[in-house]
Formats: C-alpha cells, sequence, structure tokens
C-alpha cells in the first residue's frame, strides 16, 4: 500500500475517525493481511501498533501512516515467546495509556506431507498461529478487565472448518484457535470484553503468493475486503458481539 491509498481512506467521511480514541495491536502486522489492517483502522482514527517478528518491516509499515488519523509504533516481537509477548502489551499500553482492541493475525505454515514435517517446523507454526494467540490474549484480557472491557479478534481460516493435504500443521493451529477463540468468547463476554474468530477465504498476499505461485489470483480477494469486514466486527453497538465470521472471495474454491 502507498500514502495515496491512506489518504483515500482519510478523505472518505465515512471511513475518517469512526474508530478515534481507540488503540489496537495488530500482530503480522507488516504485510498482508496484518498491512492492510493497520491502514484502514489508522485511517479510521485509532492509534495502531505494528507487531511483526521483523521489526524493520513494521517501522516501514508505521512510516507508510504517519498522515493518517492515529498514531502509531512499531514492535518487533515473536508471538510465541511469552515474555515477547507479554512486553509487547505492556508496551502498547504505556505508550498510548490503554489497549482497546487485540488483533491476533500473525500466521505460518509449512506446506509438506507428515513424514517430512520436522518437529521444529510442526512447534514453529503451533508457536506463531496458536501459543500466540493464547499468550497476548491471556495478558490483554487482564489489562481490558480492569479497564471495563475490549475486543479479541483471531484472524483465523477456512483452514479452521476443512482440510486439504500436507498442511497438518496448519490445520491443527487453526482448528486450535478457532476453539480458543470460542472458549474465550465464553470466558469474557461477562467482562464486557468481545472475542470473534474471522475466517479469511484466500487472499492475494505473499502468504499465498509466495508459497503458490500458480495460484489463480483472480479467485482471491484483495485483503483490505477482509480488513474493512475486520472493521466492521469492531464497529457494532456496544450491546452485540459477533463469535465467529467467515469472509470468502466470490469465486475461490477453498470454501463450497
Amino acid at each position: 500500500m502507498t500514502n495515496a491509498t491512506v489518504s483515500s481512506y482519510i478523505a472518505d467521511p465515512a471511513q475518517a475517525n469512526d474508530l478515534a480514541g481507540k488503540t489496537i495491536l495488530v500482530t503480522g502486522g507488516a504485510s498482508g493481511l496484518g498491512a492492510a489492517l493497520c491502514h484502514v483502522l489508522s485511517a479510521s482514527g485509532a492509534n495502531v501498533v505494528i507487531g511483526d517478528l521483523n521489526l524493520d518491516k513494521a517501522q516501514t509499515v508505521a512510516s507508510l501512516l504517519e498522515s493518517a488519523a492515529g498514531k502509531t509504533h512499531a514492535i518487533g516481537f515473536n508471538v510465541g515467546d511469552e515474555a515477547a509477548a507479554n512486553r509487547a502489551i505492556d508496551e502498547t499500553i504505556e505508550r498510548f495509556g490503554r489497549l482497546d482492541i487485540l488483533i491476533n493475525n500473525a500466521g505460518t505454515d509449512k506446506t509438506c506431507a507428515i513424514e517430512e514435517l520436522e518437529f521444529a517446523d510442526w512447534d514453529r507454526v503451533m508457536r506463531t498461529n496458536l501459543y500466540g494467540p493464547y499468550l497476548l490474549s491471556k495478558r490483554a484480557a487482564v489489562h481490558m478487565k480492569q479497564t471495563g472491557g475490549g475486543q479479541i479478534v483471531n484472524i483465523a481460516s477456512t483452514a479452521a472448518k476443512r482440510a486439504w493435504p500436507n498442511a497438518s500443521a496448519y490445520h491443527a493451529s487453526k482448528y486450535g484457535l478457532l476453539g480458543l477463540s470460542h472458549a474465550l468468547h465464553a470466558e469474557l463476554r461477562p467482562h464486557n470484553i468481545k472475542v470473534t474468530a474471522v475466517l479469511a477465504g484466500g487472499m492475494r498476499t505473499p502468504f499465498l503468493l509466495d508459497r503458490f505461485p500458480d495460484i489463480d489470483v483472480n479467485v482471491l480477494q484483495d485483503p483490505v475486503n477482509v480488513a474493512k469486514a475486520v472493521k466492521s466486527v469492531l464497529m457494532l453497538p456496544e450491546q452485540t458481539v459477533i463469535p465467529e465470521v467467515m469472509v470468502l472471495p466470490m469465486q475461490e474454491t477453498s470454501w463450497p
């Protein structure tokens, strides 16, 4: 995305400042859906913290958001590391005084047959896709209970509902993330904390395009579309929560 793209969001009165005053931490925010989320939410007035394993890329996204309505901050950390995850939550709160919304978006995969799947790769996928949301949600929930509420959005996938070959670690992590998300919805709802799982269908992001160069991009959706769907979840009235939503491209075949 470019500054022109960000400006187009700000120029639209319907987009501007409707999340003003909110502080949002987006993991995996330096590329793909994460970057799209950062752009959309920053242009809507939110203070956005871009969390990513690659600090340089996170800082690049932060610099692109300087002309948007909200303030930005970049944090480089590994979501699957407990100490790092705790520091990211604490740093966000220290920087902006509060954390209103956590978006667990960071994700990774290893595409191979089960007999070729090394433990190190299985562990890396689980730590990023499942342990990370657990660690960050745990820390965020403590703060949100103290401040009277908040929102947690877990970016899952259609891979949490069906399976295809050579993706056992990814499917296991996303099925687990969906279960964690529903469990947190039930547990945190009485504390005025909304928890939503967003099951995203195929997107035109490096996550797919770098690994599957022959994929038909015409059947994939723009990650900005999914980011806007996430924003719509965040904009619901306080009395309403959506525990799960699926966002699909019109022609993609990964879901009937």
